[in-house]
């Protein structure tokens, strides 16, 4: 007889526990029927994951996961807490690169610039003047200005301003200009220090060369800033670099023929060379810092700058791209160049450097996590020298230098 009303509604209280919903009384209601369907699917897959679990090849490959699960975090966190003030994503991609993950992390960054490639046109923002210099006297012993790569000069572009003096004389001059013709809301700062006024310092930083018997800090330490006059960054990671860092004695990688080094001497002077052609190691060689090859060699901008070739030119990306980038020269009459800033290519990186009277330059670290050119004013307390960026859109703090860093770096002194 067929019920109705209520009695429609009924479950059987003879319903078989079975795996599937055709085995179930029709009466069951849908939702009774699919949360037995449900744990049904749930009592199998525990079953399987039972049997599964006594299996020694599976028990193998869950402890070998966990152990690099372990690694792996024992890793990133000392990366991650390492000494330094790298930003986290800098330390990231330098874990990867560490770790064979070197294409990975290339990848990533250059679909990043393709997504967003430096703007083209425009002016800049910001006046071609560094905050708190003083305009250059007009003196034959002054570099000439600048003339800018863009075209007509905007007003104060290629103007040396003095951003140091020692006793009196212009020390450490700095300049302003548009890189190119095509990114012109761009700017890149020139300096151009006086080695006779000037004694410069080869730091090693914590990571990179690493722990050593340097004999020099990591740091400029309080105590030891007094007459500090500018700060700059070094070059790639020496197993990157093409080359050797050396230091007081002690040497991290090779120092190889041809290589480009910034070299440091006792007298406080440096040169930039290739190493045998043009300089090598003597008694008054304190240091060598090399990275790559010269991109101003006796005057002329080697072809090779144009080659777009990532060991060369940068692991992350290469000589053609326009990003952060730094580098240093030396001109004729023994002034020595540093120029950094953004949307540079090898080419006209190297095209500023000779612009400023190089005659032989070598390029330095690339990329903003890296980058950094400060100048320092000595007052309130000239043994605590005030930290100034020479362009306020570079990533890292002015005063990076005052705390352990990751990366070795050039100080400079008054003499």
């Amino acid at each position: 007889m067929t019920g109705t009303g209520k009695e429609a509604d009924v479950v059987s209280s003879s319903v078989p526990e079975s795996d599937t919903d055709a085995d179930v009384d029709a009466t069951v209601p849908r939702r009774r029927l699919s949360r037995i369907g449900r744990r049904g699917r749930i009592r199998r897959w525990r079953g399987r994951l039972r049997r599964w679990s006594r299996l020694r090849s599976v028990r193998v490959v869950l402890a070998l996961l966990a152990v690099f699960l372990g690694w792996f975090a024992w890793s990133m966190g000392e990366a991650l807490t390492a000494p330094g003030d790298d930003s986290v994503a800098a330390r990231v991609a330098e874990w990867g690169r560490d770790h064979h993950l070197g294409p990975v992390v290339t990848f990533l960054e250059t679909a990043q610039y393709k997504a967003n490639p430096p703007k083209v046109g425009g002016k800049p923002t910001i006046a071609l003047r560094p905050p708190g210099a003083a305009t250059a006297p007009t003196a034959a012993t002054l570099p000439p200005r600048l003339v800018s790569p863009a075209g007509a000069a905007l007003p104060g572009e290629g103007t040396w301003q003095v951003l140091g003096k020692v006793r009196g004389a212009p020390a450490v001059l700095g300049a302003y200009l548009r890189p190119d013709a095509a990114h012109t809301s761009y700017v890149a700062a020139v300096v151009s220090m006086d080695p006779r006024l000037l004694r410069f310092e080869l730091h090693p930083g914590e990571v990179d060369p690493g722990p050593a018997a340097w004999g020099v800090p990591t740091s400029i330490p309080a105590g030891s800033r007094q007459g500090l006059m500018a700060t700059f960054n070094g070059g790639f990671k020496v197993n990157e670099a093409g080359g050797g860092f050396y230091l007081h004695g002690v040497t991290k990688g090779t120092l190889k023929p041809s290589a480009a080094s910034l070299v440091f001497y006792q007298d406080g002077h440096v040169a930039v060379g290739a190493w045998g052609p043009d300089l090598g190691m003597t008694p008054q060689v304190v240091g060598v810092r090399q990275n790559l090859r010269l991109i101003v060699d006796h005057s002329v901008v080697p072809a090779g700058v144009d080659t777009n070739i990532e060991s060369g030119w940068g692991l992350t990306i290469g000589g053609k791209y326009f990003v952060w980038r730094s580098g240093i020269g030396v001109t004729g009459d023994g002034r020595v160049v540093f120029v950094y800033g953004p949307a540079l290519s090898v080419r006209t990186l190297a095209d500023l450097l000779q612009r400023a009277g190089c005659v032989q330059a070598m390029q330095l670290d690339i990329n903003p996590a890296w980058m950094s050119f400060m100048y320092y004013r000595a007052a309130p307390d000239p043994a605590n020298p005030t930290p100034l960026k020479l362009l306020a859109s570079q990533q890292r703090p002015a005063d990076r230098y005052y705390t352990p860093t990751s990366r070795d770096f050039t100080a400079v002194f008054a003499k």
